[in-house]
């Protein structure tokens, strides 16, 4: 499974964190770019829960751009890292750790594997479609099964997949994934930009048009700057 890393602000806090916790462990990660030790226990985090299959979710929090966050759990030195379950604080530490001490962190705080666990880590179609036998909504297996099915060219089913569980960004790229598929949209990484202002005469009257755009928009992924540029050139054509 593809493992995303959400940046989380003021106002997404409340969905991508309180309300996600109702699911699944989320590990808040409170940091800085100037923050040293942040940037050292940042790729130790990462891996950690990446290890978890999607059992713990990770979330980071640049405290300099989102005061709110930093107030709602009193910052006063970083890194500092907590763990939400079921919408409360559940565990955390301050400071840089070694990856032993991240492990057994995450550890504390992970559910016990299931069954369908041990199937989805299998990874096979067969594995995965076992899975969700046993757990219907289970989010590692839909995700896994969906982008198979994607990669298969089979969108439908992994549209009607990811209806069942809550949106992430891993989702929302997989969903954006399989609209394109679905509508035969095929086009290079080199071919994107000349697409995507294609599209932007369209947006403000063919809704076929603006949805096909923010799903190109979505398949970027967060850290590409044109997403950015783009989405403020969509808000220009529509306001």
């Amino acid at each position: 499974m593809v493992f995303f890393v959400i940046d989380v602000t003021d106002a997404t806090f409340e969905t991508e964190v309180i309300e996600r916790s109702d699911g699944v462990p989320v590990v808040v990660d409170l940091w800085a770019p100037w923050c040293g030790p942040c940037r050292t226990l940042g790729p130790v985090l990462e891996k950690v829960v990446a290890g978890t299959g999607g059992a713990v979710e990770l979330v980071k929090v640049n405290v300099d751009e989102n005061p709110r966050i930093s107030a709602t759990f009193a910052v006063q030195s970083i890194p500092a890292v907590y763990a939400l379950r079921n919408r409360r604080v559940v565990d955390g530490f301050v400071g840089a750790i070694s990856e032993q001490q991240v492990a057994a962190f995450v550890a504390r705080i992970s559910p016990a594997p299931s069954e369908a666990d041990t199937l989805v880590a299998a990874g096979d179609e067969t594995s995965l479609r076992r899975a969700l036998e046993l757990e219907p909504d289970h989010v590692g297996a839909i995700v896994a099964l969906g982008r198979l099915l994607v990669e298969r060219g089979e969108p439908e089913e992994t549209l009607l997949l990811l209806a069942r569980i809550p949106e992430t960004a891993e989702s929302r790229q997989l969903a954006a994934e399989a609209r394109l598929v679905a509508s035969q949209v095929e086009v290079s990484a080199d071919g994107v930009d000349e697409l995507l202002e294609k599209l932007l005469e369209s947006v403000k009257v063919d809704e076929a048009a603006r949805q096909e755009f923010l799903d190109l928009l979505e398949t970027l992924g967060p850290d590409d700057p044109r997403a950015a540029r783009y989405r403020r050139e969509l808000a220009a054509r529509l306001f």
